[in-house]
């Protein structure tokens, strides 16, 4: 069985994946049903259902992604064993490592092979700090904000006083991820608004938000699985040096690491321009071959 995790649709219910029309043409892992794999692919919570989306909100993002696994387990017909594999992309990329990294102690009954990460983020200070687009920074901040506040209860004050406030929820509440579409011209002017007075916004400074990071970026401890991950160096969202950084802690720390530089215009498509490899390597931890290692490259 493969797990696909996917990248941001939006943080409330109405931008569920399942719900848009294009989930069969923005779903790479898909591709994995022609091999013959079994697919799963969850929403995440709040995505399609009541409820708090837990926006990079590691284990509470994981845990979904095995209740998935599980779900599908107990489908009959299905034919999923308890072998799997975990592919995902920017946000999704996040869900797959958190997955990984919590798998053995959530859902020991399962045997996790693999995991692949296409342009996710990892430390998510840093990736705040150093994303180039500064624009799509300010719109992922807002939902950082949005969904944080509501999940962890952290003060909104950081972000301004009650009209910016307004505009973050606003931004959150009413704006989905989709292709190939242009943002509403409210959705610019409530960036634009947000990224001025945003300049010197650091949540790494500011408390609880940096523990919060902090606590829902990825371990660069080995958690004994074999690992991929795929960056594009041209990547303006998912800064390529942060996550080089995370690749090289994760080798230091023992674990088998193989690294694609991914060619392809951008960060929207990271995992489509990267899928053939990792469907190969994916296939070959379902084999049982050794897991190759690109750390000393690194």
């Amino acid at each position: 069985m493969l797990a696909w995790t996917h990248g941001t649709w939006g943080v409330v219910t109405k931008c569920a994946p399942s719900l848009s029309p294009n989930f069969w043409n923005a779903t790479p892992g898909l591709e994995a049903v022609r091999s013959g794999y079994v697919v799963v692919a969850p929403d995440y919570p709040g995505l399609g259902s009541d409820g708090v989306h837990p926006f990079l909100v590691g284990v509470d993002t994981g845990r979904s992604v095995l209740d998935a696994v599980r779900a599908a387990r107990s489908i009959p017909g299905a034919a999923a064993g308890s072998r799997y594999a975990v592919w995902g992309e920017s946000q999704g990329g996040h869900a797959a490592l958190w997955t990984g990294q919590i798998s053995a102690r959530y859902a020991p009954e399962l045997q996790l092979v693999g995991v692949a990460a296409a342009a996710p983020p990892t430390d998510l200070v840093q990736n705040l700090r150093q994303s180039a687009n500064k624009s799509v920074r300010t719109f992922f901040t807002a939902y950082i904000g949005y969904t944080w506040n509501q999940r962890y209860h952290a003060s909104l004050a950081p972000f301004g006083g009650a009209q910016s406030q307004r505009i973050l929820k606003r931004l959150a509440q009413n704006n989905c991820i989709e292709l190939n579409s242009k943002p509403k011209l409210g959705t610019i002017l409530g960036v634009a608004t947000l990224q001025s007075r945003w300049k010197t916004l650091d949540l790494g400074r500011i408390e609880p938000w940096a523990s919060l990071a902090h606590r829902n970026s990825p371990t660069t401890h080995d958690f004994g699985v074999p690992l991929l991950i795929a960056q594009n160096p041209k990547d303006d969202l998912v800064a390529p040096a942060v996550t080089l950084a995370h690749s090289k802690a994760l080798c230091r720390s023992g674990a088998r690491l193989k690294y694609i530089t991914i060619s392809g215009p951008g960060h929207a498509t990271s995992a489509k321009d990267s899928a053939t490899e990792t469907l190969s390597w994916i296939q070959d931890r379902f084999a049982g071959r050794p897991a190759p290692s690109d750390c000393r490259r690194l």
